[in-house]
């Protein structure tokens, strides 16, 4: 334990595996990735409603240049990542949820430079905590952990909800993943830069780092950073997965709890991870919109793992030859291993703004399930006080509504059941398979109920309005 650290803060449940992965990139400073000579921008990064395109093919764009209008308060603009012309607008299956979305795709042309109005020094100082929202608004700047929620709309509370913590996850508790660390190392200065501003947009005058314990350097540069500022508490936390999660973060660092179904707000807290805590800074401080992120390429099928600063859009296929991928190579997961999402084809995969990681695998082998043995191992994990196995067979065997009783919709799918499982039953993916059947039989249900109210105002008898006689 580190000198003048008294207990690691933590929380109850969780897991952590005994090989965390993260030697194999940790060391390994931020680079620049190579341009994409293509670049294929979803117009759903994020979530809530897609974006809109407001390009059409032929048309000439600039780096940062909206193509993408966001439609609704959820939702993200999108914007041009490399300058050059827009030779397609199509549909294509999105790498994290697999559904067919529209994407602009732009060939890159001409000088790598910034569309008119951005790149440009901001007075932070002189800003309004509107003026801040509406510069991470246009720069389309979402929840770059995993979630990609709009942050602007994490940074618009409700007039009845008091913010009294800022929280700044630097946990990056998902093993192999780096991207946060080696931003807390390299970026030090920016990234409690960053934190300031979102204190400032909150009007919030506390804020916590929160640190994983085997991060020790980055503990101790963050503490040089803040320096004496009585306002901002950097926090050494236990190494256990999913230290980093909302709810467990949290409860960590200020011994508060709320529903897994609710939001932090409820419990008078915002949290944002260092790579949106650094986009924020890029946004406001120089009007920089969301193009680009760092991207840690690891796992034991590729030679040279690292850290890229990667253009969004990017195909994935050149940045694993870049990290010289292993022929034995055979699983490509985008994040980490216990949240990411498998890749059936790096072919046509390309990152999104919320690829933090692409981990890539050997001797990855057939997933061979048994019946559950109700060893409770998985209960004991869930940091959420849920009952995995339980669930688990109540989705196998369809019986739904059974398990939204046992509360279905509060697991977060952080993977600990699946991950301790002596059965090495899928619990996660069957949870998964059956909040998307429940989400399908409601819009069934809503859709049904909307035709049958328009047949019915068909057949209603015309009022017509009679004059006076």
């Amino acid at each position: 334990m580190l000198a003048g650290v008294k207990e690691l803060k933590s929380f109850n449940g969780g897991i952590h595996p005994p090989f965390d992965g993260k030697s194999l990139s940790k060391n390994k400073e931020i680079t620049q990735a190579p341009l994409p000579e293509v670049a294929y921008l979803y117009m759903s990064q994020h979530i809530g409603v897609p974006a809109k395109p407001v390009v059409a093919k032929g048309d000439v764009v600039k780096k940062g240049q909206k193509i993408g209008e966001a439609p609704a308060l959820v939702s993200a603009h999108i914007h041009a990542t490399v300058a050059g012309k827009v030779t397609d607008i199509t549909f294509k299956p999105h790498p994290v949820t697999g559904a067919r979305t529209q994407v602009v795709v732009i060939q890159r042309e001409g000088d790598d430079e910034w569309a008119p109005g951005l790149d440009e020094p901001q007075d932070v100082e002189a800003m309004s905590p509107d003026d801040i929202r509406n510069l991470i608004r246009e720069a389309g700047t979402v929840g770059l952990g995993g979630a990609a929620f709009p942050t602007h709309v994490k940074l618009s509370p409700p007039k009845d909800k008091k913010v009294d913590a800022v929280i700044l996850n630097g946990a990056e508790c998902e093993p192999y993943l780096t991207c946060d660390y080696r931003l807390l190392m390299e970026k030090t200065k920016e990234v409690i830069e960053g934190l300031k501003i979102i204190m400032k947009c909150l009007g919030c005058k506390n804020a916590y780092v929160g640190i994983e314990a085997n991060k020790p350097d980055a503990y101790d540069k963050v503490r040089s950073a803040v320096g004496e500022d009585p306002h901002i508490k950097v926090e050494l936390l236990e190494v256990k997965y999913p230290q980093g999660a909302e709810h467990q973060l949290i409860k960590a660092i200020l011994g508060r709890e709320f529903k897994p179904t609710q939001l932090p707000i409820e419990a008078g807290a915002v949290v944002h991870n260092v790579s949106t805590t650094y986009a924020i800074y890029e946004a406001v401080k120089y009007k920089r919109p969301l193009i680009q992120r760092v991207v840690s390429i690891t796992g034991d099928g590729v030679e040279n793992p690292n850290n890229l600063l990667v253009r969004i859009g990017t195909p994935i296929e050149p940045l694993l030859k870049a990290a010289r991928l292993k022929e034995d190579a055979n699983k490509v997961i985008y994040g980490g291993p216990l949240m990411g999402i498998a890749q059936p084809s790096i072919a046509d995969a390309v990152t999104v703004k919320g690829t933090g990681g692409l981990l890539v695998m050997r001797n990855a082998g057939e997933w061979q399930s048994r019946a559950c043995i109700r060893c409770g191992k998985c209960v004991d994990a869930c940091p959420y006080g849920l009952n995995p196995s339980l669930l688990s067979i109540l989705c196998e065997s369809e019986h739904f509504q059974q398990a939204m009783e046992f509360n279905l919709m509060e697991c977060k799918e952080c993977g600990c059941c699946t991950y301790v499982c002596t059965s090495r039953r899928p619990i996660v993916h069957l949870i998964k398979t059956a909040k998307y059947e429940l989400a399908r039989q409601k819009a069934r249900a809503q859709e049904a109920q909307k035709a049958k109210e328009a047949q019915k105002a068909q057949a209603a008898p015309a009022v017509t309005a009679t004059a006076p006689k």
